[in-house]
């Protein structure tokens, strides 16, 4: 049977590259001189920390150029919120995404049942299957899944016939 995997995955190394650019950037910036501004990237965590909200916005901007000049969608950033950690100081923590979350696989799943398609998800470790009989039922759920959910960065891989 004709099978397809709906899974959110992000290129690591060019989120990798699009920090550490940023850092480069942040360190010739005559603006942000003397000031204690940094962004790093632990894991799937980016880290930033500024002297106050206003730039930890503004490495922000720098990161989601970054990002985009990359071609990595900015959706997959969750960001956390300011915290204050001492003095004028403030970080941020910002996860990378990666895997659909248990609540949005069981969304796409409500979608794909309340359409009447003649296909199939199940739920598999961070993606959601999708099998069906025919090819043409696979692709109007594709379709189906880009038109309804535009809040995640969604790609379809390991497509068998």
């Amino acid at each position: 049977m004709p099978t397809f995997d709906t899974v959110l995955e992000t290129d690591m190394v060019k989120m990798k590259n699009a920090v550490e650019n940023t850092g480069k950037e942040i360190g010739t910036r005559f603006d942000f001189k003397g000031t204690s501004a940094a962004i790093e990237l632990k894991d799937k965590e980016i880290t930033l920390i500024g002297d106050g909200d206003f730039q930890i916005d503004q490495i922000h901007e720098i990161l989601r150029n970054k990002l985009a000049k990359a071609g990595v969608d900015v959706r997959f950033l969750d960001i956390g919120k300011v915290e204050k950690i001492g003095g004028d100081r403030v970080k941020q923590v910002t996860k990378v995404r990666d895997g659909i979350d248990t609540e949005q696989a069981k969304k796409i799943q409500q979608l794909i049942k309340g359409s009447k398609m003649k296909v199939q998800a199940s739920i598999q470790d961070g993606k959601v299957r999708v099998t069906g009989a025919k090819r043409d039922d696979l692709q109007a759920a594709m379709a189906l899944i880009r038109s309804d959910i535009k809040d995640l960065p969604l790609s379809f891989d390991n497509f068998r016939d």
